[in-house]
């Protein structure tokens, strides 16, 4: 018996949901913290201008780990269903090929994305004060890209195989790591902002060898076997693993629609301070992300196992705990926004004045972001699809691009800071009157799914 059933067979849903949470929400928020610790040293050591264009560069992190959780998410979810019914070779079949598939994949990307640097930047928003350290970090990041996708996609499998305290240890030494080499390149070696790369996928790179250890206990279920193509487990880990990819993606949206919006109504000033914000949000942001990261593996081995009660009751303490997460960054937002935005080393009292308005109005976004990740991986981990990808599209495609289109005409910037807020409330309004109730009185031995 793996170490995943001895303790979602035999414990109960609370304990195991909260052995999954927390070094999962820790770890997850360190991923953050090492793109938030970019902006510090960034801002600190170079200027708000350098801090801007490693903002500008934001979305390729975005493209990079949307791709790797497409394949790590969606093969993690068919693992623990596999692992929940007992067909032990069909996981490690499942595993095999996930892996294999985000070697091949980022190695083209990495490739093209290295040529095309430039354009990207300029794409992405970069201007004539920061094309040149826009480029610079994005050249790094790209070369890099197969060694950062190897490290958010294993910790998904080490995490739905028992082990989340070795994924959070990962990205514990990663994060330590990262302040250290970005002290070291910024401010002794004077590197820059190539310095802010390189110290963050180095840093990646050790996160991964950390990981490699889980193969070496006895009760380990993962294992690298002679993959057996088929079409049907490529199609299903993409199916699956998409709504975390068109999230991810929705990320990169977020920044670009909020860089152009920005620039239009607040110019350089309102890039600056929305770069703050933007570090902030990355780290809330995977905060949320580690909830539905948790209650993925508990979920689907759940469905496999058929427990469905359990599967009940995780998503009722997953609600708890969400709420509970969004209350307390909305609180730390209003009582500490002037803080907050002090660390990055904001130079002029007009960003910061901006940069603090914008944090109080953002993060009341927070309340409602919990909810709307919580359904969308229950329905990816019971693999039905569709709903996940509704939600996700109109949270953070349609209404979010609605949002900042209508919002900024009629309040200007109040407007742009409001968007998120107002996307991300709109759909958990929705979900609460109208999918919650289907969900708690599912008839589940009559689906088909």
């Amino acid at each position: 018996m793996s170490l995943a059933e001895q303790k979602l067979l035999t414990q109960s849903v609370r304990k195991s949901f909260f052995q999954y949470l927390l070094p999962t929400l820790i770890g997850m928020m360190l991923m953050s913290a090492n793109i938030v610790i970019d902006g510090i040293f960034v801002g600190n050591g170079i200027g708000s201008v350098a801090l801007a264009s490693v903002n500008i560069a934001v979305p390729v992190w975005s493209i990079i780990i949307s791709i790797s959780l497409l394949i790590g998410i969606g093969g993690g979810t068919l693992y623990s269903i596999a692992t929940g019914a007992g067909d032990i070779d069909r996981a490690q079949q499942i595993f095999t090929i996930s892996m294999v598939l985000t070697t091949i994949v980022m190695a083209i990307l990495g490739f093209i994305g290295y040529i095309a640097a430039d354009p990207l930047a300029r794409l992405f928003g970069a201007n004539a004060d920061t094309i040149n350290y826009a480029v610079d970090y994005l050249r790094i990041i790209f070369m890099w890209a197969p060694i950062v996708a190897w490290e958010t996609s294993l910790s998904m499998f080490v995490r739905n195989d028992g082990g989340p305290q070795l994924a959070m240890t990962g990205l514990i030494v990663s994060a330590l790591l990262n302040i250290i080499l970005n002290y070291w390149m910024i401010f002794i070696l004077e590197m820059e902002v190539t310095g802010a790369a390189l110290a963050s996928v180095i840093a990646t790179a050790a996160g991964l060898l950390i990981y490699i250890i889980h193969f070496f206990k006895k009760d380990a279920g993962l294992k690298f076997v002679r993959p057996k193509w088929k079409k049907d487990d490529i199609l299903m880990v993409g199916k699956l693993g998409f709504p975390n990819f068109l999230s991810e993606a929705g990320t990169g949206l977020f920044v670009i629609g909020y860089n152009i919006a920005l620039s239009y109504y607040a110019g350089t000033t309102g890039l600056a301070a929305f770069s703050v914000i933007n570090y902030l949000h990355t780290f809330v942001f995977l905060a949320f992300i580690g909830i539905g990261t948790s209650i993925q593996p508990m979920i689907s081995f759940y469905y496999g196992a058929n427990k469905y009660e359990r599967i009940k009751d995780t998503v009722k303490i997953a609600e708890i705990t969400g709420l509970a997460l969004g209350i307390s960054f909305l609180a730390i937002g209003w009582l500490g926004a002037g803080g907050l935005v002090s660390i990055f080393g904001v130079e002029t009292e007009t960003k910061r004045q901006l940069a603090m308005k914008g944090i109080t109005l953002f993060f009341t976004g927070y309340l409602f972001m919990g909810i709307n990740f919580i359904y969308m991986t229950y329905y990816q981990s019971i693999a039905y699809i569709a709903p996940s990808i509704g939600i996700t599209l109109f949270r953070g495609f349609i209404l979010l691009v609605a949002a900042l289109i209508i919002l900024p005409f009629l309040f200007g910037t109040t407007g742009i800071w409001l968007a998120l807020p107002a996307a991300e409330g709109l759909t958990a309004i929705f979900l609460v009157l109208f999918a919650r109730q289907g969900v708690m009185k599912r008839r589940w031995q009559e689906q088909g799914y």
